[in-house]
Order: C-alpha cells, then structure tokens, then sequence
C-alpha cells in the first residue's frame, strides 16, 4: 500500500481523525491539505506551511520528491514520479479520508512535476476520478525552460557535495538539458512534454492562487504570470499576489503574516467555510 512506501509525513487535526458526520456541519467540509515540497526540501521545512492548515483543523500531509527523480530521472523523460504520484494518492484511500475536499499547496518545479501526474491521474484514471480537488496554491511556480535558474537550484540541493563531483554533476546536467530538453524539445515533446506546457492547457478547473515574487532568481516572475493569464482564458478562477522582492520559496518567511492570511482565506473560499 502507498502508506507504506512513500516517505511522507501525516498531520491530523487536533482531536484526531476528522469526524465525517453530518452533526459536524461545514467543519466536515475542510480539506485535506496536500503539501508538495520542491527539491531538496526537508520536513521541517515544510512542517512550517502545515502549521497554517493544521491549525485550522485540517488534515495535512507533506511529501517532498526525491531529488533525483526531480532533476535527473524526471527531467529527462523517465518518469519516476508519476508512481510517486499514484502512491500519493492512495494514501487517501488507505487513511479512508478520499471522500473530504482536497487543497494542494504546490512549491516550485519539484513540486509542480509531481502535481502534474497527480492532475493525469485524477483526470484519466478511474480509481481516483471522484476525488474531489477544490483548489490549487502555487508558490514560486510553475517556471518555463529557466536553464539558468534551474542550475542555481540544483546547485543548492547539492550544497557541500564534493567540489568537483558537484561541478560535473551541473555540467552533465546542463548539457542533458540543452541537448534533450531544448535542441531536441521539438521532437521529445510527443514522447515527454514538459510540466509547464502540460499545466498551460491543463483539464483542472477548480480555483488556483499564484504566489510569486520579481525577487526570484529561479523561477521567472513572466513565466507565472504568462502561466496565470493562460488559465484565466481557460476560465479558471485565478487569484495572484506578486511579493516583489522575496527570493525563491522565501515568501512566508519575508512576509509571515499575509502570507498565511492568503493561504487561508483561499482554503475556506474553495472549500466553502467562510
């Protein structure tokens, strides 16, 4: 079962296991909150964007990719987290909580590369077809073919990794991606397309919220914003806030308190508490 091979971590309310009887009223109606981490992200790092829901009542659980797969299996065609993403949501399943209202709270492209599956799997799979999604937050993503923003990230996650194997590693990477994600894109694109392309005419039409800053040097500000204009024509209910100077997945931290009034004033509109 997915509860047993994926290395996530599970936050229930305070008092336990939601109660789903109708006696409850619109507290039955609050989501569980699925938090996807970007690459490289530990827990306790996402542990501080649970807070926000966990102290509302919600059900959360955090999961972060394997790095590897984000920038390496991923990237390149293999595609690793769609069994990431299928054994994600069968947790629901297995914690008998499939029937509540579903948020996701998606960061950066390692998140959004999971996310991408996980809209397939909901969209084109019976098990999973009556999952009900009510909204998306999108932090310091989705970002186009960024190569150099991409390094910087992969840069980070590497961190004190030997001198040498780190530069060898961003260079092998570098060169991968210009060959087969850029030169070659033309043709991969019928075998792999990539997750921002997917996610531009993407089936999903519950509300979104876009939380992203000018200040990031990974992901380009114009890459969301093209992104959020593209699913407004889709009819999408579309909400965004531009912190303008914080860096990349820094927002809640430059701007604690708004930034969790967003979060929460949008978790009560899609699920319908306010």
């Amino acid at each position: 079962m997915g509860a047993r091979e994926l290395d996530y971590t599970l936050e229930l309310p305070p008092g336990g296991w939601p109660d789903t009887s109708p006696e409850r009223g619109n507290t039955n109606n609050l989501p569980v909150v699925i938090l996807l981490g970007w690459a490289g992200c530990r827990d306790r790092h996402l542990a501080k964007y649970s807070t926000i829901y966990h102290q509302k009542g919600c059900t959360v659980i955090r999961y972060t990719a394997p790095w590897k797969m984000v920038f390496f299996a991923d990237s390149f065609g293999i595609r690793s987290l769609q069994t990431q993403a299928r054994k994600l949501l069968e947790l629901l399943f297995d914690y008998k909580i499939e029937k509540k209202p579903l948020l996701f709270h998606v960061f950066s492209n390692g998140g959004v590369m999971l996310y991408r599956y996980i809209l397939e799997l909901i969209h084109m799979h019976g098990q999973f077809s009556n999952l009900k999604v009510v909204g998306t937050i999108f932090d310091s993503s989705p970002g186009r073919r960024n190569l150099t923003g991409t390094l910087r990230a992969l840069a980070v996650v590497l961190g004190s990794t030997n001198v040498l194997l780190k530069y060898c590693l961003l260079l092998v990477f570098a060169i991968l991606v210009v060959v087969l994600r850029i030169l070659m894109y033309p043709v991969t694109r019928f075998f792999h397309e990539i997750h921002y392309d997917a996610l531009l005419k993407g089936p999903s039409r519950w509300p979104e919220l876009y939380l992203y800053s000018k200040g990031d040097r990974i992901i380009l500000a114009s890459d969301i914003e093209h992104m959020i204009e593209a699913r407004r024509q889709h009819n999408v209910a579309v909400r965004a806030v531009d912190f303008s100077d914080s860096a990349h997945v820094s927002h809640l931290l430059a701007y604690p308190s708004y930034y969790m009034s967003l979060c929460t004033s949008f978790m009560y509109d899609c699920a319908g508490c306010a």
